[in-house]
């Protein structure tokens, strides 16, 4: 069975910086595409920063230059260091691991205010 189990979301000031966690179990990260998506209410849910198998990384353009995924493969855990938080980066974040089969973390909130 496998878990993704996030960590790390919270409330934090515009500028600020927060780093989210993803645990998994199951299913090794390092032989999969892996990454974060988010999602506001009545929006559809955007990719906002993957890792793939060989390590290379992407990201959405909105968070370039201030978000930065990694993977710790002894730990398979995934991280997503967010700096420079802007209120527009409030969602709930989704972890997932794959491509044919994708799975999924719970989510975890992130809220940024003014």
């Amino acid at each position: 069975q496998v878990q993704l189990v996030e960590s790390g979301g919270g409330w934090v000031q515009t500028g600020g910086s927060l780093r989210l966690s993803c645990a998994a179990s199951g299913r090794a990260l390092s032989l999969n595409v892996c990454g974060w998506y988010r999602q506001t209410p009545g929006k559809q849910r955007e990719l906002v920063a993957s890792i793939s198998s060989g390590g290379r990384t992407s990201y959405a353009d909105s968070v370039k230059g201030r978000f930065t995924i990694s993977r710790d493969n002894a730990n398979n855990t995934m991280y997503l260091r967010m700096n420079s938080l802007k209120p527009e980066d409030t969602a709930v974040y989704y972890c997932y691991v794959g491509s044919m089969r994708v799975d999924w973390g719970q989510g975890t909130q992130v809220t940024v205010s003014s």
